[in-house]
Formats: structure tokens, C-alpha cells, sequence
């Protein structure tokens, strides 16, 4: 008998309180003990999570007008600089930006003190007009003073991510943590079996309009994220081995939660942003349960060498080897350590399910899908630019 299930037949048995949720580790044990097919049958979703440094992410704010008014030109918030060129107040703050004051402090710490309530310094100048005749303005602001703050991140949730170790005789310092000599460790960045786009390869429930957990509330995924690479080589089971596909995401930030949205420093690298992401997974078919079926010995990526300009292949490892602890390339063990959190991962992927039983959340039907088709591009520099 062919299983086939709708989102409203699903949403139906989520409002009723009869939906069968399970995380996406529990659900690779019921696929093991009973099968796929019986999976199927008994399964209307998994959930899915993450929780890592997320550079590219940041927050659209709008402070309202003050009296008499002024059109932000430059714009600090904490002293940290964020966008002007979004008419008279609004501003964009990306997360890794750089307080003028303080090389530890940057937008990721200005998005989560607004997370958790707290005062922000807002100065901000601009050029002054008939309509704008205040020129500067110095003061404070909060979320709950705020017209909106919207959490809008152009790349995160990586399908899949590269694994990075470090060849030569010094230590490097890089977004990848920090990276001892010779082969001394390697850091990875997903949290394998359990991460989002891994358990869904094809992305046929996951695409534009889906709803999700994001950074504590619900939100959305808005477009492919930047750099989203549908061209990335795949594995004997179909699951991309290194970068793949991307997501963008926008959340109401008023609604989210400092345990979910953390700032971070990585030495002598500079700020990034750690989001807590859960994506449901509603299983349709077959098809489907084989996907949320995968386990860590099926997930590749490469394992890179950041210790040489281009970062070199220079292996291939699976995320089991990886949570094992070491893993050995050319006879060599390296010692392994994650940057992603599977502790606050699973945690995600457990309120989401719980969210789900309690009717709270409903499974939406994205309204366009992602290319399946592209170029992968890199910036060229000629030669008389360099």
C-alpha cells in the first residue's frame, strides 16, 4: 500500500491533539527497530535542529520618529556601527560588526541585549532637511520601545558544512575556532543526524514560506540563503558532502529568547552569532521516513586544510567519526571537537515537538521551492586589481 499523507490531513491531527511527533534522533530508533514503511505509517513529523555560530545573521530595526525628526545617516547602537541607507529610521545591524570602542563587543551582543530587555544606546547623525531638521540624536532604546525588530539572517542553516583542520607548524585563529598545528584538531560545524536540512536532502518540505523555531519564537524562511549551492557532489545516499544549501530567515525578535540567541568572540577572529534553528519535517511519504531515517555514518563532509590559502580537500570524514572524538586521515588521528551545541540542538528539536502535540504550531506547505539548478560562483579579481 502507497503511504501518502497531505499538510492538511497532517494539520488536521496536529489541531485535534492526535498528531505522532518525534525528534529527529527518536525517530532513526523507531526506523531501525520497525522499519521505513511502518515509520511511515505511524509518523506525521520530525522535528529538526541546530544550534551554531551563524556569521551572516542580523536585525532590521525601526525606532519611530523623533520630535522634531531626523533621516539617520550614521547610525550606532552601543557604539556599534549599523546601516543608514534605509530612509529616515530604520537601520539594518549585522552580527559580526565591530564596536568602535570595544573589539569584543559587536552586533551580535547588541542583538542579543535586545533579546534580553536590555537598555541600548542609540546615537545616530544625519543631514539635515526641511522635512528632517534635527541633525543628531543621543538616547535609549529597548525592545519594547522599538516599532519592530526583526531578526533577517541571509545565510544560515547549512545543509552541510566542510570540517576544518590546520597542516602546517602555527597555530590559526579562524571562524572555524582556533586551529592548532600539525593536524593537532579538527572542528566541525553541524549537528549531523539531527540537523534541519541534512534529514530532508531534496528540500521538498523545506522552501519558501515554512515555518519554523527560530531563536526561541516562530519564524520563517524567507528565500534560499546566500551561497545556497545545489551543485555540491552527493553521496551514494544523496546527501551533499560539504556546503550545500542555505536558508534565510526572518523572526519577530521581541519574541525570541536570550537562551537561543547568543553572542560569541572567537579569538583573534573577531564576533558571530549562535541561533537556535528547529525545522519540522512532515512525513508525506515513504520517501519522506527514508530521509528522517539517516544516521551520522551516512552524512560525509570534507575535512579541509585551514592552515593553507583555498583551504585543500584533504579528506573525507563521516559526522559519526567526527562525535566519535578523533578521526584518522593517512594514518594520522586528529582529535575532534564540534562547534555546534547538540545539548541546546536537542533541546530546540524538543520544544518544537512539544509546540506541535500542544497545537501551537502548524506544519506549513512552502509556496515556492529552492533552485535545484545553479552555478556556484566565487569573486574573480583580475590581475591588475590585485
Amino acid at each position: 500500500m502507497t503511504i501518502k499523507k497531505s499538510y492538511d490531513e497532517i494539520n488536521e491531527r496536529i489541531k485535534k491533539g492526535e498528531a505522532v511527533v518525534l525528534t529527529a534522533e527518536e525517530v532513526k530508533g523507531m526506523a531501525r527497530d520497525v522499519g521505513v514503511k511502518e515509520t511511515a505509517k505511524k509518523v506525521d513529523v520530525v522535528t529538526t535542529a541546530t544550534f551554531g555560530a551563524m556569521c551572516s545573521s542580523g536585525a532590521l530595526i525601526n525606532f519611530g520618529h523623533a520630535d522634531p525628526p531626523i533621516k539617520m545617516a550614521k547610525v550606532w547602537l552601543n557604539g556599534v556601527p549599523a546601516y543608514g541607507g534605509l530612509a529616515a529610521v530604520d537601520t539594518y545591524i549585522g552580527a559580526t560588526e565591530v564596536s568602535e570602542v570595544d573589539s569584543e563587543y559587536g552586533g551580535a551582543h547588541v542583538i542579543e541585549d535586545l533579546v534580553s530587555g536590555k537598555d541600548v544606546k542609540l546615537r545616530a547623525m544625519g543631514r539635515v532637511t526641511d522635512c528632517y531638521p534635527r541633525g543628531e540624536i543621543e538616547t535609549t532604546v529597548n525592545k519594547e520601545s522599538l516599532n519592530e525588530a526583526v531578526l533577517l539572517n541571509p545565510r544560515n542553516a547549512y545543509q552541510n558544512y566542510a570540517a576544518a583542520t590546520n597542516s602546517t607548524d602555527k597555530t590559526v585563529y579562524t571562524y572555524m575556532g582556533i586551529l592548532l598545528p600539525n593536524f593537532g584538531n579538527a572542528t566541525y560545524a553541524t549537528t549531523g543526524e539531527l540537523s534541519p536540512l541534512l534529514n530532508d536532502p531534496e528540500l521538498r518540505t523545506v522552501g519558501i514560506g515554512t515555518r519554523i523555531f527560530l531563536g526561541g519564537g516562530q519564524g520563517f524562511v524567507v528565500w534560499n540563503g546566500t551561497q545556497f549551492n545545489p551543485s555540491v557532489p552527493r553521496n551514494e545516499k544523496g546527501i551533499p558532502v560539504g556546503p550545500g544549501a542555505t536558508l534565510c530567515l526572518m523572526g519577530d525578535l521581541k519574541k525570541m529568547s536570550p537562551e537561543f540567541i547568543r553572542a560569541a568572540v572567537f579569538e583573534r577572529y573577531g564576533i558571530s552569532l549562535f541561533v537556535g534553528i528547529g525545522i519540522p519535517i512532515p512525513i508525506l511519504d515513504e520517501e519522506m521516513a527514508r530521509c528522517v531515517s539517516v544516521r551520522d555514518e551516512d552524512i560525509e563532509t570534507v575535512l579541509c586544510d585551514y592552515g593553507v590559502p583555498g583551504h585543500p580537500e584533504i579528506a573525507k570524514v563521516t559526522y559519526r567519526d567526527l562525535k566519535s572524538g578523533e578521526v584518522e586521515v593517512e594514518g594520522r588521528v586528529i582529535r575532534t571537537s564540534p562547534l555546534s551545541s547538540m545539548y541546546k540542538a536537542r533541546i530546540v528539536a524538543k520544544i518544537l515537538k512539544e509546540w506541535i502535540q500542544r497545537g501551537e504550531f502548524l506544519i506549513s506547505e512552502p509556496v515556492q521551492g529552492f533552485p535545484k539548478e545553479g552555478v556556484f560562483k566565487k569573486l574573480c579579481v583580475r590581475k591588475e586589481d590585485r
